[in-house]
């Protein structure tokens, strides 16, 4: 059984915790918090949680530590730091940066001699690996990625962080001219703004400026600079009843063209549709933790990407089962 370590429990780690929990060559060894673990309710009750400070205890009783933190703040600190003791995977999402996030990571696993996964999830991720594959088939083409109607859990925690901010969701939602362009063959030349728009609902504290925290949420970079970003106030009543639920999804398309003058269109499509953003997400986290482990029984070390893992990693099966029933 690979014993998997829970770093943070927010909604994606509790679908982290169900996708253990239902996986057969998985154990759920502990959950570490920086709430009081008394405080905390978890759907394992044999599963002891752990305050943050005591995770250097459990550096032999961890084979993978999954970490559930927020790409805005947290993932910088804390998948660097973890490496240095255990094989970690990470969702971190914010793509201008992942670059950065790949070198700081890479050089704790490297000394620690740890295998790092990080950035996966289903985009980056899933969505990732679909890009550079039918890029590679259709090298002659255009990608492009839609994501949404859903609500974004890396985006709407970037709002939470705001001084005064109490809560928030916030919504990708494709730009359908944009979507039909794409999918009819055309390959039009879209900036960031005019494939997306945002749209944040956000509950205030009493006595808060709403107007500055409006404008540091359109003016905040890499999340909502580059879009028609628009804002809407509400009470905590409103965001219970209207916006508790965390859905999203989107499209990958490549659009090529074969033939000695390009005269054959090709159209590749991959899409989701999620009823748990944070439970798919935790899915895909789960299958990683499982190729991360086998990836260092087999002496590998050092950050990678679901560019470097092959698919067979990923699986329960055995490689003679994959090729028996799904090749």
């Amino acid at each position: 059984m690979i014993r998997i370590g829970i770093y943070g429990y927010g909604n994606l780690a509790k679908g982290v915790e169900l996708a253990v929990n239902a996986a057969s060559d998985m154990e759920l060894v502990a959950i570490f918090t920086r709430r009081n673990p008394e405080a905390i309710k978890t759907n394992s009750v044999m599963v002891p949680a752990i305050n943050t400070d005591y995770v250097m205890e459990w550096t032999d009783k961890i084979d993978v530590m999954i970490i559930c933190g927020g790409s805005a703040t947290d993932l910088p600190r804390q998948t660097p730091e973890l490496a240095k003791y255990f094989n970690v995977v990470d969702s971190f999402d914010t793509h201008a940066k992942i670059p950065e996030h790949f070198e700081n990571v890479n050089q704790t696993a490297m000394v620690s001699g740890k295998v790092a996964v990080i950035s996966v999830g289903w985009d980056p991720g899933m969505f990732s690996v679909n890009r550079m594959y039918s890029s590679a088939v259709l090298p002659n083409g255009k990608d492009y990625t839609f994501w949404g109607k859903g609500v974004s859990q890396g985006h709407s925690d970037a709002i939470r962080r705001i001084p005064g901010v109490l809560d928030a969701k916030q919504y990708t939602i494709p730009v359908e001219s944009a979507l039909e362009a794409v999918r009819s063959g055309k390959t039009p030349e879209l900036t960031t703004r005019e494939k997306h728009i945002r749209e944040c609902f956000v509950v205030a504290e009493e006595g808060a400026d709403s107007a500055k925290i409006e404008n540091e949420i359109v003016t905040m970079p890499n999340y909502f600079a580059d879009y028609d970003t628009t804002v809407h106030f509400i009470t905590e009543e409103e965001m219970k009843s209207e916006h508790s639920g965390i859905p999203h999804g989107g499209f990958v398309i490549r659009s090529g063209k074969t033939g000695s003058n390009g005269e054959h269109q090709h159209i590749i499509e991959y899409s989701l549709k999620l009823d748990s953003n944070p439970e798919f997400t935790a899915s895909v986290l789960t299958a990683y933790a499982r190729a991360a482990w086998r990836l260092y029984e087999k002496g590998e070390k050092g950050c990678m990407t679901a560019f470097d893992i092959a698919p067979k990693y990923l699986s329960e099966k055995s490689s003679a089962e994959l090729i028996r029933t799904m090749l």
